[in-house]
Parts: C-alpha cells; structure tokens; sequence
C-alpha cells in the first residue's frame, strides 16, 4: 500500500553519468536509426567519424536512476506500473562526452480510486557536472495500475495537448525490430516487463512490450526528419500520451500535423499508441 507522504518524498538517488560518443550511437541504434543505410542524413547520429549528433530524446536516458519504483520502500506494485505520459524540454543541445548529473523527483500523486489506480508524476533534471549548466527536464507521468485507493488527492491532473481536426499532413512509418527491446533496456532502463514473458503475463500482456521511451524515440525519429531535417538542435520541446502499448516488431506509423501536433499507431493492428502528442521546433 502506498503511504502518500512518504511515497512523494521518496529519496530517488542522484545518478551521475560520463557520456562518450558510444553512448550516442548506441542509444540512436536502439530506437531505430541506421536502418536506411541510404539516408545519409542519419549518419551523424550512428557513425562517430560523422558526429556523434545525440538524438535530443536521449535525455529520457541520460542520468536514468533505473527503475527505482520497484523498490519496496515505495509501496508501489512494480508489476503493473505503465508509463502513461513523457514530456521533454531541452534548455541546450545534448553533450556526446563529459559528466552529466540527473536528479530525479516525485512531484506529484494523484489517487483515481479503488481498482483504478493512481497517477505518479516525476520530473529529472539533467545538469553539465563540470559548469552546473541546466541541460534538459524531462517530466513523467506513471500510471500505477494496481495502487488506487490509498487516500491521496484526486488532482490535479495534467491535462493532455489538444488533437487538430481532420486528417494528418505527413505520415511516417517506422519498423521495430523483434530484439529492440533486448537492445534498448542497456540505455538504463531494465523493467523486466520488457524482456521476460512470465513478467509480462502477470502484467496482463500476451507477451513482452516495448519500451515506452523506445516507442517515444522512434517517434522522435520521425518529427525530427519532417519537422527538424535531422537537426539535433532544433526540437526544443516535446510532449505525449501512451495510449496502448507496442509490440517489438510491429511498424510505428507516426501522423503529424505541421502545427506540431502528432499521434502514432501501429499499422499491424491499426492501433493508436501515442495520442495527444505535439513538438516544438526551432526555425
């Protein structure tokens, strides 16, 4: 059982991190990028004798402190927690090498009732360790699925970015690969739900789920060649809702509106995966 006081205070560790180029190209790998050994413009991202360029969504991974909600202490099911929402704000262009600082908090919990769970919102900051200069905040919405009911209060919510009208004006579509999975969790973020059958039954998944930051990085992917022509410096904010889960090996197709706003569905199942979504580039 959660203990409200307790679980918003709860001490997340300080992770600091030294980057190298590997750690770029490792990362732009395992969400997609390289699979068109034709498009050049990718090569910056995979090829440290071309960059590294860091793809900005990386600092959902930099400074990670794991998976820390599986700790007793925080009275939280590990089993059934979802990440229900990620947004990003990038405040400097991502370092391929040097010491960086995450520092993770909980800064809020919202109890939706009995049976329905509760919503954990945390924020990270990812600092230079060497100047203290405020690199990027990312901001998190988990969805505890089977900790509802423990007395905490039923707001406030963030509400989710509003969809346009009418059809999409681009469409993307990116595979996954059936390893992903296997490949993505050495950036940090090892929930067995994302490799382990018997975990992911007990969740209520008929097999294992990709990452939801994978999912997020393959649909950054997509923004950044339509909207930012693949440069590491132009998005500037990012926000999204997880809508259903993706199943490695399935095809992201991403739906963008040139405004900002997008969605994303698998073309397998015709099932919308990221809804509410909108990026903020620089011209």
């Amino acid at each position: 059982m959660i203990d409200y006081d307790k679980l918003l205070n709860f001490k997340i560790p300080e992770i600091r991190q030294t980057l190298t180029p590997r750690d770029a190209v490792f990362y732009a790998l395992s969400i997609g990028f390289g699979q068109d050994p034709m498009d050049a413009r990718q090569l910056p991202y995979v090829a440290t004798h071309k960059g590294p360029a860091v793809v900005p969504s990386m600092a959902v991974v930099i400074g990670h402190p794991g998976f820390w909600a599986a700790d007793p202490a925080t009275g939280i099911d590990a089993v059934k927690v979802v990440h229900g929402e990620q947004r990003i704000t990038l405040h400097a262009p991502l370092p391929a090498s040097g010491e960086v600082i995450g520092r993770t908090r909980v800064t809020g919990l919202v109890d939706k009732g009995e049976g329905k769970g509760a919503l954990l919102y945390s924020e990270k900051e990812i600092t230079d360790a060497a100047t203290g200069k405020l690199l990027a905040t990312t901001g998190s919405t988990t969805f505890l699925r089977g900790d509802g009911g423990f007395g905490g209060p039923s707001g406030p919510v963030i509400p989710p970015n509003p969809m346009p009208e009418g059809a999409p004006e681009i469409v993307v579509d990116l595979p996954t690969r059936l390893e992903q999975a296997f490949y993505y969790r050495l950036n940090g973020d090892d929930n067995p739900l994302h490799i382990d059958p018997e975990i992911a039954a007990k969740a209520g998944f008929p097999r294992p789920i990709l990452h939801g930051l994978c999912t997020l990085g393959v649909v950054t992917h997509a923004l950044m060649r339509e909207l930012g022509d693949y440069r590491p410096e132009a998005l500037k904010k990012l926000s999204l809702r997880f809508s259903s889960p993706v199943y490695p090996g399935e095809t992201i197709r991403t739906e963008i509106w040139k405004n900002g706003a997008f969605r994303a569905r698998v073309v397998e199942r015709d099932v919308v995966v990221v809804n509410n979504g909108h990026a903020e580039f620089a011209a």
